[in-house]
């Protein structure tokens, strides 16, 4: 059985938790390891979930990713749902928090999906303040992740990597750098995921997602989904590599919602990644 995780430890690369691996998690010893989770499973007061979680975090360390705040969108985040996660930091003492750059939420209905929205000076002000409410109520600095794009919106005013970059200055949030976020959207729209890569602020990142993605059941590879149901591709790996060689190792998760495997091939790419991060001569 692992032991009690030190803070001081790097992370390295983790795997999103799912219950299926609760046991496959308690009794892993793998260097660096991490397990993500998103916080809406776990925001209640007591239960097996959380009970089993808080065994989790007792051996490894647990990051955060929320899907609900609904950030960009145009009332502030629900503020019981902000108590309920803030108790939940409290509890865990999550290694990281992150979020989406999305709306989720309208006229107090939630939608299952992170929806896309004009990235404007407008826009820019309410989602800083948006990040200012949830930092405050946390008392954590959060990371915000880049969305995956199947259209464009002609409103927008700033580029994504401007928008995310400023954001970042004003509230002190940092960001996840999500590649296959990039490589997806690069594709559906038309843009070169390399220049995006390469452009994007390195400082600010606090945390890398690797992800699977399938074509569209009508329209093929003309539109790719960011469906977290495959392993990681070839070119997610290569810009992976490419982002690494340039900003230096960050913590990294490879990201899996369905058609979940064994473990051991989610640990496979968890190694994968390891090595990537492990400087030449250095021990992985």
């Amino acid at each position: 059985m692992p032991g009690t995780p030190d803070p001081n430890t790097p992370l390295k690369a983790g795997l999103s938790l799912k219950p299926k691996y609760f046991s496959d998690a308690l009794g892993c010893t793998e260097e660096g390891i991490w397990f993500e989770v998103h916080p809406e499973n776990y925001m209640v007061a007591g239960g097996p979930r959380l009970a089993w979680l808080e065994a989790v975090r007792a051996c490894q360390p647990i990051s955060l990713h929320g899907v609900s705040l609904s950030l960009a969108g145009i009332v502030a985040p629900d503020s019981d749902h902000l108590d309920r996660l803030a108790q939940l930091v409290h509890r865990i003492q999550p290694a990281l928090v992150s979020e989406h750059l999305a709306w989720s939420s309208w006229n107090g209905v939630y939608y299952p999906d992170l929806l896309p929205f004009p990235r404007t000076a407008e826009s820019l002000q309410r989602i800083a303040g948006n990040i200012g409410r949830v930092q405050d109520a946390l008392h954590q600095r959060i990371a915000l992740e880049n969305p995956a794009h199947y259209l464009t919106l002609p409103q927008h005013e700033l580029g994504e990597i401007d928008f995310l970059a400023e954001l970042a200055r004003r509230t002190g949030c940092g960001l996840l750098l999500d590649v296959n976020n990039v490589f997806v959207s690069a594709r559906n729209l038309g843009y070169s995921a390399e220049a995006y890569i390469d452009a994007f602020p390195g400082n600010t990142v606090l945390e890398i997602h690797l992800a699977g993605h399938t074509p569209d059941p009508e329209l093929g590879d003309a539109l790719l989904i960011d469906s977290h149901d495959a392993p990681v591709p070839t070119g997610v790996w290569d810009l992976y590599d490419r982002l690494i060689a340039r900003i230096g190792p960050k913590p990294t998760l490879i990201e899996r919602d369905d058609h979940l495997p064994d473990f051991s091939e989610l640990l496979a790419e968890c190694r994968r990644a390891r090595g990537l991060l492990t400087p030449p001569g250095s021990t992985a």
